[in-house]
């Protein structure tokens, strides 16, 4: 283990698996206590917890519906007590799927944007709460490199992540000089959202299809999230870092 954020608290949504479970580990492994939030079942975040105390690293899971505001108040009155402050939110949780527009119900829009921007909104408010009574913390959302690209068959998730780089921005100004707020927009990762069960063979055949030739590992994003939970970076607010193998140069 590292001690680069030894005494930091965290919590990171999406934390069952693909980049929110890559993320957390990488905190706890830096030092970071780590609360792990998901709505997947207790045995695949103790899996997690496993992990992370194995490699001589902290963390309890909580599982939490993060659409549900109720479920995210309750969520931030049992953690932070245990935490005992907030240093770090990430908030990885999200859902996709590849459908055409015209096919696209209001259910698939709603069901998306729940767990895309009402999450993210309602988990990073309450972090934000926590972090304004400390006059300092990190928020770092996670968006796509498709809120920059959009897609044919995807856009409603390519709206939501849109949307996220949007709040990312608004937030670092609203909440600037003592909190942090940024965002990271992955291209493709291997994950088990890059599968048929949420895309078209054609679409997933093609995933790798970027000048670096391959898929991200999950670990790959979270040396990003590391960069930005770095007490040493501290002039970068408002960002959107984007390690996507070349699929968008900005």
């Amino acid at each position: 283990m590292s001690s680069k954020l030894a005494g930091q608290r965290a919590i990171v949504t999406g934390a069952a698996s693909g980049i929110g479970r890559a993320i957390a580990i990488a905190l706890a492994g830096e030092g970071a206590e780590v609360a792990l939030v998901d709505r997947a079942d207790e045995q695949k975040l103790a899996a997690v917890v496993a992990t992370i105390a194995k490699a001589g690293g902290k963390s309890f899971l909580r599982r939490a519906d993060i659409t549900d505001e109720p479920a995210v108040l309750a969520l931030f009155a049992d953690a932070l007590p245990r935490l005992g402050g907030l240093d770090i939110v990430i908030n990885c949780a999200g859902v996709l799927f590849e459908k055409p527009l015209l096919e696209t119900t209001l259910v698939d829009y709603e069901r998306l944007m729940a767990v895309n921007l009402r999450g993210t909104f309602l988990v990073g408010r309450e972090a934000l709460r926590a972090m304004v009574k400390q006059k300092r913390g990190r928020v770092i959302n996670i968006a796509s490199e498709l809120a920059y690209l959009g897609c044919e068959r995807m856009s409603v998730y390519c709206a939501s992540k849109g949307a996220v780089v949007s709040l990312t921005r608004s937030w670092a100004r609203e909440f600037a000089p003592g909190i942090l707020v940024n965002a990271i927009a992955p291209g493709p990762t291997d994950t088990p959202m890059i599968s048929t069960q949420y895309m078209s063979k054609a679409t997933v055949d093609s995933s790798g299809d970027v000048p670096l030739g391959r898929l991200a590992r999950p670990q790959e994003i979270a040396a990003a999230a590391l960069i930005l939970s770095d007490p040493a970076n501290s002039y970068m607010t408002g960002q959107c870092i984007s390690p996507n193998g070349g699929a968008v140069m900005l």
